[in-house]
């Protein structure tokens, strides 16, 4: 079978080839999955270059989250039937045309959700809402974000939305406001306005906004903190200027406001099988129902990895590069 693989790490764009392995057999408790879509995340690209939290062992094949059609079962399974279409997150090898994985963690799709937005459903909407949760933001409330066109950033505007929470969503381009507003997503200010921040205080007016999630790291982690309250929290969840995170002191101090670190993998490993089904069922809902649109921006062959990686590194991108199977 096809996959996209890659013998060292470096620049997805260079170290991504086209190889053929054996189509996996399923042990006990695992599925087989045809795959249909698998997107590029930027852990997925963190990963390649040999700067993520996980090292695999080399050669190492690529992709973490995907849809499909579920293809055999393993010993033991009883949840999943064969030909049924699910989605996935948190896996290893999906740019690939079959994937094993464990039974346990396949969640159906129903047929309103379309392949593009099931297979990009699990691993970022995940994160923002574990975000939001770990926040115990409350309706009415305000937060800001930055990085606000990226697939979270999105992800975090529509699901408060839904829950009745102000979000103001700040984006590098003047182009990314029209982008956002496209989508029903308001209150974004581009940082290419010199008064931008006099914007979001208009924005908020009075109320103060305690929380901001910053995935850009830099000059621009100190931005968003001189714009929150009192007793606000900043939560670090990127860092897309590869620089430290400046932030005043004297904000920290007479703010009395604190920093917070958020990744997905380590609260992930905290969440409870139970909080998990809440929180897929949420997702589900809102992708269902339409409220949750997560655009795709291209679409590639398996034969075409490093073509993809490449594409999913212009910045500007409106949405995910998938491979489909």
């Amino acid at each position: 079978m096809r996959v996209i693989e890659y013998k060292s790490f470096g620049d997805p764009a260079e170290v991504l080839v086209s190889g053929e392995r054996p189509v996996p057999d399923p042990g006990p408790g695992m599925i087989r999955v045809k795959m249909v879509m698998s997107p590029i995340h930027n852990h997925d690209l963190w990963t390649i270059r040999g700067s993520y939290g996980v090292k695999p062992p080399l050669p190492a094949v690529g992709g973490t989250e995907a849809v499909g059609i579920v293809d055999a079962l393993g010993e033991g399974v009883t949840n999943i039937t064969k030909g049924q279409r699910v989605m996935a997150a948190g896996l290893t090898e999906t740019w690939a045309d079959y994937f094993a994985m464990p039974a346990a963690r396949a969640v159906p799709l129903p047929d309103a959700v379309s392949d593009e937005v099931g297979c990009q459903l699990v691993a970022m909407p995940i994160s923002a809402l574990m975000a939001l949760d770990d926040f115990g933001v409350k309706p009415g409330e305000w937060l800001i974000q930055n990085a606000a066109t990226g697939a979270v950033g999105k992800t975090i505007a529509m699901i408060c939305q839904a829950r009745g929470i102000n979000v103001i969503n700040v984006v590098r381009r003047d182009a990314g406001v029209g982008e956002l507003e496209a989508l029903g997503i308001g209150n974004a200010v581009s940082t290419q306005d010199p008064g931008w921040m006099d914007k979001v205080k208009m924005i908020a007016g009075s109320a103060p906004i305690l929380y901001a999630i910053d995935s850009v790291g830099g000059a621009e982690s100190g931005q968003l903190m001189s714009l929150l309250g009192e007793g606000a929290t900043l939560m670090s969840f990127g860092t897309m200027s590869g620089g430290n995170m400046e932030i005043s002191s004297g904000d920290l101090i007479f703010k009395q406001a604190k920093v917070i670190g958020f990744w997905g993998a380590k609260r992930s490993g905290k969440t409870s099988p139970q909080d998990f089904a809440r929180m897929i069922g949420e997702l589900v809902t809102l992708a269902a129902s339409g409220a949750l649109n997560l655009p795709v921006e291209d679409v590639f062959e398996l034969t075409d990895g490093a073509r993809a990686a490449a594409a999913s590194m212009i910045p500007g991108r409106k949405g995910k590069v998938v491979f489909k199977g």
